[in-house]
């Protein structure tokens, strides 16, 4: 298993070693011991399976406040994400940066995000189904967003005609969102 860094202190890249043959593929998606290894410890407590159909569904950017805040892993069992975390700890140096990282079934790659990032992703093939661990239940008074196209975001969205939730069409602005990281 590869661990790749990135820009942001704390999220980090995965890509789980794939083992294949003329009938597929084996592969561990997770494995407690071997993120330990990498100094990847968190006690995940649920599993979560998203399917959206067609291209260019957004979903985000989404968080839990503490004391609810929770740690993805998140990975692509079909199709494929354009995954987006953002820093959202106010004494970040990089708060209010993101990074924007492709997970689809072909290259298996995951992305772990800590607690203190706010997460989205938009599907860029129809039928894709995402999977993601977390270490805390969903908690609805925990349940916070931010606009998915906030302008001092940038985020650069594959799409032109995003298909969005009632919920986070109405997330407010990161400068205007309840954050207590």
């Amino acid at each position: 298993m590869q661990v790749i860094t990135t820009k942001l202190e704390g999220l980090y890249i995965v890509e789980p070693d794939v083992h294949g043959d003329n009938r597929g593929f084996f592969m561990e998606s997770y494995s407690s011991r071997k993120f330990a290894e990498h100094g990847i410890d968190f006690p995940f407590v649920q599993d979560n399976h998203s399917l959206s159909v067609e291209t260019g569904v957004v979903r985000g950017l989404h968080y839990q406040l503490n004391p609810k805040a929770q740690t993805k892993l998140v990975r692509v069992a079909s199709g494929a994400i354009y995954d987006v975390a953002v820093d959202i700890r106010k004494n970040s140096s990089t708060y209010g940066q993101w990074v924007g990282v492709i997970l689809s079934e072909d290259n298996k790659r995951q992305l772990l995000v800590p607690q203190g990032f706010a997460h989205g992703f938009c599907t860029i093939v129809p039928n894709t189904q995402v999977l993601y661990k977390v270490d805390e239940y969903y908690s609805p008074e925990h349940d916070r967003g931010i606009l998915w196209s906030d302008p001092a975001l940038g985020i650069d969205w594959p799409t032109s005609k995003p298909i969005l939730s009632d919920k986070d069409q109405k997330h407010p602005l990161l400068k205007d969102a309840e954050i207590n990281f």
